[in-house]
């Protein structure tokens, strides 16, 4: 078994793709108001908004985004996820087509060994 390993996954929205888009770039603390099962919270420690089961910690840096792709994506540098994983990159991104929006999210991780389950639960 492979220790880098990728994910992809695609869903439609009827015009929410803006939505969607601008919600992971100018307002992700609102994520948990939206999924409180999932994500308890979302602090801001240093720069400006302009990121199952037991509480997880993850620190994260947004890479440069490109508006014309309507495209996010966060880089893991600390937090619990480092314990197991040692890279993780999510990315989504919004195809607009008329009044349907494809949303791709992928995940870009490496495990630290091969006794590491892949993160299918995040």
């Amino acid at each position: 078994m492979g220790r880098k390993g990728k994910l992809t996954a695609q869903i439609e929205m009827r015009s929410g793709g803006d939505v969607f888009h601008d919600l992971f770039r100018y307002t992700p603390h609102q994520i948990p108001k939206i999924s409180p099962t999932t994500i308890q919270g979302c602090d801001l420690h240093q720069g400006e908004w302009e990121n199952y089961g037991k509480p997880e910690v993850a620190k994260e840096v947004i890479e440069p985004i490109d508006e014309e792709k309507r495209s996010v994506t966060f880089k893991l540098i600390e937090g619990d996820l480092k314990k197991v994983l040692k890279a993780f990159k999510i990315n989504f991104h919004v195809e607009i087509d008329g009044d349907t929006d494809l949303i791709t999210w992928t995940l870009e991780y490496e495990k630290l060994n091969d006794d590491v389950k892949d993160p299918l639960t995040l």
